[in-house]
Order: structure tokens, then C-alpha cells, then sequence
């Protein structure tokens, strides 16, 4: 419950405020740059986890059963310390893709057979900038050949 200070309602001010959304005036209704808010798109997301060291049959076997069990991982690489998991999410925005990728590690860890890592490094973008990252030479190579790798 929120408190309010004494003599606060007898200066005006209401003892409690209700949020409000704030829609987009006309002038950005009509700009084509803008995409709809609720309607998904695509992200790239580059999960980075790490810690003891661990066998490497065991880690490529438990990359290659999350991908089997979540078909839309694009690639992954490993070594015998760290990995790199890298897909495509479909999500209303940044938020909600961020959200699923900080649980994927946690919640398929052990369905999986992954190391008891922990997750050091997420990197979600738009399907946008990951293409202008790609044709202006810098950023993450195309993610070929597809599949669990050694890095």
C-alpha cells in the first residue's frame, strides 16, 4: 500500500495516482519506420555460458539434446569451459526476447544434460541490425554450418 505524506490531500494532490498508457499521436501513426508494437518480430540472440571445465562428449551431446528438444537454436559452439548458443527468437520486443533467452539455460539445463554453468553474456538485436552488421563486415559471421560445434 502506498503512504501518503500528511496535509498531501489538502494541497491537492490525489492520495493515489493510476498509471495511464500514452498512445502515439496521428504523426506517428502514419510514419512506415514505426512497426506495430504488439505484432512479433524477429530478434538474434547470442547466449554466452560458462564455468568449470567439463567433458567435451558430455557438453556437445547436451547442446545437440537442446537443440533437439528446441529446434529453433541455429547454432551452437563449445569448449570445454564456455559455450555459444545463437537463434532466432520470435517476440513482441526486446524484453520478451531477453526474458526467454535468460531462462533457456536454467530451465532445459538439467532436461538437457548442460554443465552447471552460468550465463555471462546475452545479446538480442533486431533482424534489422543483425543484417547491417553482417553487410557492413563486422558482428557475428552467418551462422553456417548450422549445428553444434567445437569452436
Amino acid at each position: 500500500m502506498r503512504r501518503v505524506r500528511p496535509g498531501a490531500a489538502a494541497r491537492g494532490v490525489p492520495a493515489e495516482r493510476a498509471l495511464t498508457s500514452v498512445t502515439a499521436g496521428q504523426e506517428f501513426a502514419d510514419d512506415e519506420r514505426l512497426e506495430p508494437v504488439d505484432l512479433p518480430r524477429l530478434w538474434h540472440v547470442t547466449l554466452s555460458v560458462s564455468g568449470p571445465a567439463a567433458p567435451l562428449p558430455d557438453i556437445r551431446r547436451g547442446l545437440e539434446q537442446l537443440a533437439h528438444d528446441h529446434p529453433f537454436l541455429l547454432t551452437s559452439r563449445y569448449a570445454a569451459d564456455h559455450a555459444e548458443i545463437r537463434y532466432w527468437e520470435e517476440a513482441r520486443d526486446l524484453h520478451d526476447a531477453a526474458a526467454v533467452a535468460l531462462r533457456l539455460w536454467g530451465e532445459h539445463r538439467l532436461s538437457a544434460g548442460l554443465p552447471p554453468w552460468e550465463i555471462v553474456g546475452l545479446e538480442v538485436i533486431d533482424r534489422d541490425t543483425y543484417h547491417q552488421r553482417i553487410a557492413e563486415g563486422y558482428g557475428p559471421p552467418p551462422a553456417a554450418p548450422v549445428g553444434v560445434h567445437p569452436f
